[in-house]
């Protein structure tokens, strides 16, 4: 399949698009028109994904109102891309690359697309003889041939630059991610497999169909959006109008390590550099990386620095987990602190991770906390 045909203006690359003046007025668009746009995002398996959640997030969001938004743990980006459609500006922070890139590639890019040509060259024969992929992972991740493919587009996507750079990783980030039994690169080898069509398509297959869904997600809503690679306690803006929170989960038991879940996927989107390879182990995991919200011991006194740091925000919008630490009484206590009027919704919420059939963190209730002056 190649990627989906456009317009001359729609294929505008960060090389030939002419300058503009200002930018355009904002579209009007529905809650129907947002939350069909959203809906169409492309879907990874991550670990406490909001898919399911956008209906009840574009309310809290839309009740809340303003101009401006920060997505301080953008993950997979949809919420991002949810603010974005509701006509938000909208600043995403994650602290994983592979995340931050997609985010660029949806959010802060709203002009570029990935075009025919640059497609079959990514998919054509290789620039250079690199073989790190192919050599590091070799009878952990992928037949030989699927492995070759990741080298040799790497070769082509390394002569890229700005948003037709991340289009592209992008599309490789989550080629990787569906062509792996579960998504997740915890464990090694096809245990997982189960035949879906997903498992059976090559990954220059993949990246083809991967493109087109990527390439649909560009539009243009007259708003200007920026994306950040760091700790969210460096992150930098001026008092928002909202501030979605959706830190990891701080559970009794179980883990939310996202690098030891997605370091292949980290590191494909900077091809391994600047990270550290953990070489005794099965996988080839990237070195963790501390967080305090996914520790016990931690998690309310990250919670509240995270609440200081945005109490001049309009409104903090947080998703929270019922099977994970502090409980919601403990956190609305910490809110009001800094936002007293706090509400809170109970939604049903089944999650999209886990790894084996006794994961009991897959089955639980998410908690929407909004926090008002």
């Amino acid at each position: 399949m190649s990627p989906q045909s456009s317009s001359a203006a729609d294929e505008e690359t960060v090389a030939t698009r002419p300058a503009r003046a200002a930018a355009p007025a904002r579209r009007t668009m529905t809650t129907t028109d947002v939350l069909a746009r959203a809906q169409r995002y492309p879907r990874m398996r991550y670990m406490g994904s909001k898919y399911l959640l956008l209906p009840h997030l574009e309310r809290a969001f839309a009740e809340v109102g303003g101009t401006t938004a920060v997505d301080a743990f953008s993950g997979s980006g949809v919420v991002s891309y949810l603010l974005k459609a509701q006509g938000f500006s909208v600043t995403a922070n994650d602290f994983m690359s592979f995340a931050t890139t997609v985010a660029r590639a949806t959010t802060e890019n709203s002009h570029v697309r990935l075009d025919l040509d640059t497609v079959e060259r990514i998919c054509g024969p290789a620039a250079d003889d690199r073989d790190f992929i192919r050599r590091t992972f070799g009878g952990i991740f992928f037949d030989e041939d699927d492995l070759a493919f990741l080298d040799s587009a790497w070769s082509h996507i390394e002569t890229l630059e700005g948003h037709l750079r991340d289009l592209a990783l992008a599309a490789l980030i989550l080629s990787a991610a569906r062509k792996q039994p579960r998504g997740v690169f915890s464990y090694a080898g096809t245990r997982y497999a189960d035949g879906r069509r997903d498992l059976q398509l090559t990954m220059a297959e993949h990246f083809r169909e991967r493109v087109a869904e990527y390439n649909a997600t560009v539009f243009d809503r007259g708003t200007v959006h920026r994306v950040v690679t760091g700790d969210v306690f460096a992150l930098d803006v001026a008092a928002p109008d909202v501030v979605y929170l959706d830190p990891p989960y701080a559970p009794p038991a179980d883990d939310t390590d996202y690098m030891k879940r997605y370091h292949f996927l980290e590191g494909l989107s900077v091809y391994w550099r600047g990270v550290e390879i953990m070489p005794h182990t099965k996988t080839q995991k990237i070195a963790k990386r501390y967080t305090p919200f996914a520790y016990k011991r931690s998690i309310e006194d990250a919670l509240t620095r995270t609440f200081d740091q945005f109490a001049d925000a309009g409104a903090i919008v947080m998703s929270y987990g019922s099977n994970a630490l502090p409980g919601p009484e403990r956190i609305v206590e910490l809110l009001r602190r800094v936002k007293p009027r706090v509400d809170v919704q109970e939604i049903d919420h089944r999650y999209s991770f886990g790894t084996h059939a006794a994961a009991t963190r897959r089955s639980a209730s998410e908690f929407l906390f909004i926090g008002r002056d």
